[in-house]
């Protein structure tokens, strides 16, 4: 079983800008991806925007040039494969982590291909698999989605799109503008305060114009094949329905990081127990780099706030060496 100064269990941005830092000092060194490079990023919407500037989710003062100011995803794939490629870095793809085990002198990694041992874990693994439910009758119906990727699919479909964040209020635009027929399902008083401000003016104008129909303060009781039900500030309200887009966030992978013997926060939060200055969790020699961080405020920790992780991470890794 070969062993390794740190495995990084995660091979998105942050995971990559991890493996760098590692290569740089000299360390043993080996990144685990479940899917291809970067495999969150690939799997966001196909046109879908970054909020942050291109020099903002640069990695290794390595320059990112993209055509606008702000990256789409297709660039931000070609700019973080070109490193990945072009620094020879150490990484498994399609490669999923099964079990990690902490023996109390090293960790010992199964993966669906092979096992390995090491002194230091990086977890990585962001917050993009698991999305948050809703929990009603219907849910598990094929017509319904919680991840989005293109508007044709959608176009001359009756849809409905359930969530106020920037996911769900670009899936609605974009697939209004595909010739979908949107109605969009919000839990609360209005569109959500942190999408995208280029994007904001766009969706409530749509929706005062009666482009696409907002139901507020309104949730979703049940999903049939051809309606969805809501309880609305009206009283029920059923709906024709074709396709319904459950963009309602996602959430880390807690049964992970309880397996491991990370101490999660007792309030709604489950925030993961670190030092913040090391990034070494509670569990020694095991780390936590990006927004994994924040638990269920999966907005606190982004790509451009946390790459610096990569650096305090390996500094504290080769310090203990």
């Amino acid at each position: 079983m070969e062993h390794l100064d740190v495995i990084i269990v995660g091979g998105g941005p942050i995971g990559i800008a991890c493996g760098l830092e590692a290569k740089k000092n000299g360390l043993s060194y080996l990144i685990l991806e479940k899917g291809p490079i970067v495999n969150s990023l690939f799997n966001y919407p196909a046109n879908m925007q970054f909020f942050s500037s291109s020099e903002k989710l640069e990695i290794d003062e390595i320059p990112f040039i993209s055509k606008e100011a702000k990256p789409k995803r297709d660039e931000a794939l070609e700019y973080y494969r070109r490193i990945v490629t072009s620094n020879k870095l150490n990484i498994n793809l399609f490669e999923k982590v099964d079990k990690l085990v902490n023996t109390g002198h090293q960790f010992n990694v199964q993966t669906v291909k092979s096992t390995y041992s090491a002194s230091n874990v990086i977890i990585a693994t962001g917050f993009y698999d698991i999305p948050n439910t809703l929990n009603v009758p219907g849910e598990s119906l094929e017509k319904v989605s919680h991840y989005y990727k293109d508007p044709h699919y959608y176009a001359g479909q009756k849809l409905a799109v359930i969530g106020a964040s920037n996911s769900a209020v670009d899936a609605a635009l974009e697939c209004y503008r595909k010739g979908a027929e949107v109605s969009l399902i919000i839990r609360g008083p209005e569109v959500g305060q942190r999408v995208k401000y280029w994007v904001r003016p766009d969706i409530i104008n749509r929706i005062e114009e009666g482009s696409i129909i907002a139901y507020y303060n309104s949730t979703v009781t049940a999903i049939t094949p051809k309606e969805i039900r809501l309880d609305t500030p009206e009283g029920g309200k059923t709906l024709k329905n074709d396709f319904v887009l459950a963009l309602t966030g996602y959430k880390p992978n807690f049964t992970f990081l309880k397996s491991l013997g990370i101490n999660l926060s007792d309030d709604e939060k489950k925030l993961p127990e670190y030092n913040s200055e090391t990034m070494e969790s509670n569990v020694k020699g095991l780390y936590l780099a990006g927004v994994i961080c924040g638990g269920m405020e999966t907005h606190k920790w982004f790509i451009e706030n946390s790459r610096v992780h990569a650096k305090m991470i390996i500094w504290d890794i080769t310090n203990k060496l």
